[in-house]
């Protein structure tokens, strides 16, 4: 399929991992293509694993970077950064700017990911002091303001949020954790596994202010200088850092005819309802032929993963996405992994756990029938490549206890 498909024009929105990994792949391939990458930020590739590392002092920014404008020249990439993606004629097959430059395709990726949510409470707006954790601009904003500050609070349990939590602990500032939710990741973790977090947290001097929110942020001559919970309490702080969530870059898709429902709906080739449009990274939401679900993945390494496949797939090859999601996180002394299904309620699933709060370890597989689902740790995970290759195969286990033993 390849040969007929050389000298192709693909256009990718989105220079993040999968987008950037696409491009190169294209480029491999097929030397001949022309390959357009267009970049919202003004930096090429650079390694968002890096950035909590980096919020924590334990990392260098030249680190983080993965990739220059030259390095893309050098791979025959044409790259556009600080531009914003304004339209998609999919009859057409155009892709145009805001600033009114257009980009015709055979074949266009989106990987444009998501922007963060500002909280949306009196007092917020226009403050200074209050910043999301996405992007390396994101991050070094934190930095300069953690530089000057001696408490935070950190408002969400989400993945980011702990990384906020954790890097600003490691910074010496006194944190205040504020989240919605009775326990950190409430959709993933079971109330053992909560009490471990917090008890992890506790220990590094966090406090949990769990089933709480931040209801308004009260400033002084436009700087923060404490926020008000939705339990009745004022802290102290000019520092709050958000972990709240998602909202999905898709509105150019609006006139296209393709389906976005959590993200962009795609089949288990992370082709959408248009033959010419794909999608790849955390924007995805692709059915993956392991599961038979529509899953937005939102890790690096699935990104990655995608982001090769795009291509090949932009190619005419046919590979499908069949990979369980992996996640790994520091958490403080320890580490935390979750690896493919976690449904939130655990409805239809049989659990099986472990869990000793004063040695603040969690470990919990899910079955569906007798396959292994999923399985989240928090410390070492047992018998790792076991588990993935259980999830990957679904296999029926018959000694389901002897899972959770060590190896």
């Amino acid at each position: 399929m390849l040969d007929s498909l050389t000298g192709m024009r693909h256009v990718i929105i989105g220079n993040g991992v999968a987008g950037t990994i696409c491009a190169e792949t294209l480029r491999k391939l097929d030397p001949s293509s022309d390959v357009t990458l267009i970049g919202l930020e003004p930096y090429p590739l650079y390694n968002r694993v890096a950035l909590p590392p980096f919020l924590k002092g334990k990392a260098l920014e030249r680190k983080v970077l993965m990739r220059t404008v030259e390095i893309h020249a050098d791979k025959g990439i044409r790259l556009f950064l600080e531009t914003v993606v304004s339209a998609v004629d999919a009859r057409e097959k155009v892709v145009y700017t805001d600033a009114g430059k257009l980009f015709p395709y055979d074949r266009l990726l989106v990987a444009t990911g998501g922007r963060p949510r500002f909280p949306e409470v009196p007092g917020a707006l226009g403050t200074s002091g209050i910043y999301n954790f996405q992007t390396l601009d994101d991050t070094k904003a934190i930095i300069e303001h953690a530089s000057r500050s001696s408490r935070a609070v950190v408002f969400g349990g989400s993945y980011i949020a702990y990384e906020l939590a954790e890097a600003l602990c490691e910074r010496g500032l006194a944190v205040s954790w504020v989240m919605r939710g009775p326990r950190f990741l409430h959709r993933v973790l079971d109330e053992e596994g909560g009490a471990v977090v917090n008890a992890i947290a506790q220990r590094h001097g966090v406090r949990m202010m769990t089933g709480d929110r931040v209801v308004e942020a009260h400033a002084e001559d436009g700087k923060l200088v404490a926020v008000s919970t939705a339990r009745g309490e004022r802290v102290e702080t000019d520092l709050l850092c958000c972990g709240l969530g998602f909202d999905y870059n898709t509105e150019f898709l609006r006139d296209t005819g393709v389906r976005v429902n959590v993200g962009v709906i795609a089949d288990e080739y992370l082709r959408t309802d248009d033959e010419a449009i794909f999608t790849a990274g955390d924007v995805a939401e692709a059915t993956n032929r392991l599961t038979g679900d529509r899953e937005v993945m939102g890790t690096w390494d699935s990104a990655t993963t995608q982001g090769r496949l795009a291509a090949r797939n932009m190619l005419g090859e046919g590979v499908p996405f069949e990979e369980p999601s992996v996640y790994t996180s520091t958490m403080f002394h320890t580490k935390m992994r979750v690896v493919g299904r976690i449904p939130g309620t655990g409805e239809g699933y049989a659990a099986l756990s472990s869990t000793n709060i004063d040695q603040q370890t969690h470990f919990k597989l899910l079955f569906d029938r007798d396959a292994l689902v999923g399985a989240v740790t928090i410390g070492e995970m047992p018998r790792r490549a076991e588990l993935l290759h259980l999830i990957r195969s679904g296999e029926p286990v018959a000694d389901k206890h002897r899972l959770l033993m060590p190896s």
